[in-house]
């Protein structure tokens, strides 16, 4: 997709969906974190809340980013209604032209990509750079085609963890790969089918 305005096409894209009201956080985000003490997070890409959500009822304060107003105000609702607008910050914002300034302890990006040009790896690696020292990167990405999934064809290739890391250019000695695996997992798609599916994770820490 060429000349996309990606706020319509998103807009577009969460608007033809109700909103839901007890969106659930992405499994492997509650597999990582749940041992982690609570600090400062960013969501790049919040999309329908769920990880924001989750991460705020366990002490995290959150900046939820995502370039839909669609979705960041029916965030800013969910947290309203919660009783966690103090923890959850939802911006409409495109990360492919800055991120705010933040000093943070986690950066969360699921299943972040888009059907148009974006550069993925400048933006994570800009995410990485806002991370204090023993901050962590959780990237989680398809490793596999679901049967729900938009894009079915059956020739795309999905980047292996340390290929999303390499063009990050991350140097060793301020970063340590703690996780670069393909797991599975049983997954349930929107119509409560259930396959399994592989997901691709990658956790960077930040050491200094």
């Amino acid at each position: 997709m060429e000349h996309v305005d990606a706020a319509t096409y998103w807009d577009t894209r969460y608007a033809e969906q109700p909103a839901a009201s007890d969106p659930r956080p992405n499994a492997r985000l509650v597999e990582m974190v749940s041992d982690l003490s609570p600090g400062d997070a960013l969501d790049l890409g919040c999309g329908g809340g769920g990880d924001a959500l989750w991460l705020a009822e366990r002490g995290w304060r959150v900046t939820a980013l995502d370039v839909s107003a669609v979705a960041t105000s029916r965030l800013t609702e969910l947290a309203r209604a919660r009783g966690l607008s103090d923890r959850i910050t939802a911006e409409q914002h495109d990360a492919r032209d800055s991120l705010p300034e933040l000093r943070l302890d986690l950066v969360t990006a699921h299943y972040f990509h888009a059907p148009y040009e974006m550069d993925r790896s400048t933006i994570l690696r800009s995410a990485a750079h806002l991370l204090r020292p023993g901050g962590r990167l959780l990237v989680v990405d398809h490793g596999s085609t679901a049967p729900w999934s938009w894009n079915q064809d059956p020739d795309v290739r999905y980047p292996t963890p340390e290929e999303v890391a390499a063009p990050m250019a991350l140097s060793p000695e301020r970063w340590t790969v703690e996780r670069a695996d393909s797991p599975r997992r049983t997954a349930t798609g929107p119509d409560g089918s259930t396959a399994e599916v592989v997901d691709h994770v990658l956790v960077v820490r930040r050491d200094a």
